[in-house]
């Protein structure tokens, strides 16, 4: 829902800081129950430990303060992007921005990037990341702290019992102010809402809400009824509605990548960057506070900030409308639910870890 305040009424709003031309035609909304309002436009950090430890690191950090300046105010980052890179680099550039100028967002649970070591739902090693994260980041707070990917815990029982209430004593302690919950399925994820007995905040879903699949919108009926803010991350499906592609790593199925391929080619045919359409798409969606896209540089932020401000000509949504009707509408799979989490604990099953 927007919120009808203007940008300098927010308690996010800074004079002398922020860039008034840029604000003013960024959006908010209500934060589900939390009281806070967010901008439409969040920014996601992952991609920060690309550029940790190298020359366009400055250029990241730089990215970052304009991405607060422009009114964006919610951050969100993660111990296990890059193992820890992500959150130094940010950490680097929060340095340079007032404290009540944004929201920040970081996770437990996920961290290694081996199977081994890359999940632990313990409360102790929630507690542990947490300090460390608040280190990394260089804040004597943390506003949001979520579990991450909640769907490659053995079962909900472990996030329930585990974790949840190991973030619950954070917040007692006054070191967060709200929990959140993040994941790809969607199941998932509702399944721990109906389970536990810590007030989660906020739930974090990803690759749901794009041209391709728009499965969170059968979920948000129960997310509402639950009081619960809604976040909507990696709105290009990560790399497969871009002009470049998916990484080699994408666990998206064949299908699915073909109509994105066939459908970048088509917008490239027709003058037209189709990870604009995507985007555009998803802050049309109602009901949904934030979107998160990684940026780690100035044209990234620039071409998400068009798309914010200005949205679709009538050329883009004509094309928009052909290649959802061309590519996707009739795909038979439009997700690829428990391939990561099947992979996962078969790995741990051959190490003798499962």
């Amino acid at each position: 829902m927007s919120s009808n305040k203007s940008y300098k009424q927010l308690p996010t709003y800074q004079e002398g800081f922020h860039n008034d031309s840029l604000c003013k035609s960024m959006v908010y909304s209500s934060f589900g129950k939390t009281g806070l309002e967010v901008s439409l436009l969040g920014l996601g950090t992952s991609e920060l430990a690309l550029v940790y430890n190298t020359p366009e690191e400055e250029n990241g950090i730089q990215t970052v303060v304009n991405a607060i300046k422009s009114g964006i105010n919610y951050i969100d980052t993660a111990p296990y992007y890059g193992q820890g890179k992500a959150e130094i680099v940010l950490g680097k550039a929060l340095k340079r921005i007032p404290r009540n100028t944004y929201y920040l967002a970081t996770k437990v649970a996920r961290y290694g990037a081996e199977p081994q070591n890359m999940f632990d739902f313990s409360g102790s090693l929630a507690l542990k990341s947490f300090d460390e994260s608040l280190q990394k980041l260089g804040v004597d707070y943390i506003d949001i702290i979520q579990v991450h990917d909640v769907e490659f815990a053995k079962d909900a029982n472990v996030v329930v019992n585990e974790t949840l209430p190991a973030l619950q004593k954070l917040k007692d302690m006054g070191k967060v102010k709200f929990i959140g919950i993040t994941g790809y399925s969607l199941i998932r994820l509702k399944e721990v809402l109906q389970m536990t007995t810590v007030h989660v905040d906020i739930v974090l879903s990803y690759c749901r809400c794009t041209l391709f699949d728009n499965s969170l919108k059968d979920y948000i009926p129960f997310f509402k009824e639950k009081n619960v803010a809604i976040i909507n991350a990696a709105i290009l499906g990560m790399g497969l509605l871009t002009h470049n592609g998916p990484p080699d790593w994408h666990p998206v199925g064949p299908e699915i990548k073909e109509a994105c391929r066939l459908a970048a080619e088509y917008c490239k045919e027709q003058n037209v960057n189709i990870s604009k359409l995507a985007a555009c798409y998803a802050f049309s969606q109602p009901d949904i506070h934030t979107h998160l896209i990684g940026m780690q540089n100035e044209k990234l932020l620039e071409a998400n900030l068009i798309s914010i401000n200005e949205g679709l000509s009538l050329h883009e949504e004509k094309v928009k409308q052909e290649i959802i009707e061309k590519y996707f509408k009739n795909l038979t799979k439009t997700h690829w639910e428990n391939i990561e989490v099947n992979i996962y604990w078969e790995t741990l099953k051959k190490l003798n870890l499962a």
